[in-house]
């Protein structure tokens, strides 16, 4: 998985400003007590100040997992790569660890990790393989990509622009970034905390405050 900040829009003092001109305030840079009003912001719930920064990310994962975060809509726009129009060989992304499953509930996964055999992993790259040639040769026979698609697994990687606001992403991270999520989905979250930390340092902080 690959996820990559294409661009953003705004800082800090984005957000300072986008609350301080209530009192027709600006500010040229931050100042010792705009932490404090980040922080009364974030954690009051006032989110439309962080609504004026914007990001977009570039982000590679398998269908499985996009399928997950793509069920954030609210202040986001998606747009992916869509096998109705590419007919390429496709790629496949498979878990490097394949964990048992929750005991306790209707979804997700226990805390252990089951081994498969030889045999076993032998039998998913053959459906792989098989799955891939069998869509090349339906492609070069003129079925239709819409159509040939539908052969390909779940684990088949495909690619997406992510676009919004700070306060959308900061809603995805609270919940992806928590302990109870799907993994392969959290180790999406934290590389866009990685990236997202490094431009917006403080707002970040106090909008992820108790994840």
């Amino acid at each position: 998985m690959k996820v990559e900040l294409v661009d953003f829009m705004g800082s800090d003092l984005t957000v300072v400003n986008a609350a301080r001109v209530s009192f027709n305030k600006h500010h040229t840079e931050l100042e010792d007590n705009d932490e404090k009003l980040i922080a009364y912001l974030a954690g009051h719930n006032h989110w439309t100040p962080f609504g004026h920064v914007q990001l977009q990310f570039r982000i590679s994962a398998p269908i499985f997992v996009a399928r997950q975060l793509v069920k954030h809509q609210v202040g986001l726009v998606w747009n992916e790569v869509s096998r109705r129009y590419v007919d390429y060989s496709p790629t496949f992304e498979i878990p490097s660890m394949w964990r048992e499953r929750a005991k306790n509930r209707k979804q997700g996964s226990g805390d252990g990790f089951i081994q498969l055999t030889e045999d076993e992993s032998a039998e998913i790259n053959y459906i792989h393989r098989a799955s891939s040639k069998m869509y090349d040769h339906l492609i070069t026979k003129g079925i239709a990509p819409e159509q040939a698609r539908a052969i390909l697994p779940q684990d088949m990687v495909t690619e997406w622009y992510w676009t919004g606001s700070l306060t959308a992403f900061a809603r995805v991270c609270r919940l992806r970034l928590s302990e109870d999520s799907q993994d392969e989905t959290r180790q999406v979250a934290q590389e866009m905390d990685k990236h997202v930390k490094k431009h917006f340092p403080i707002s970040w902080k106090y909008l992820l405050k108790g994840v």
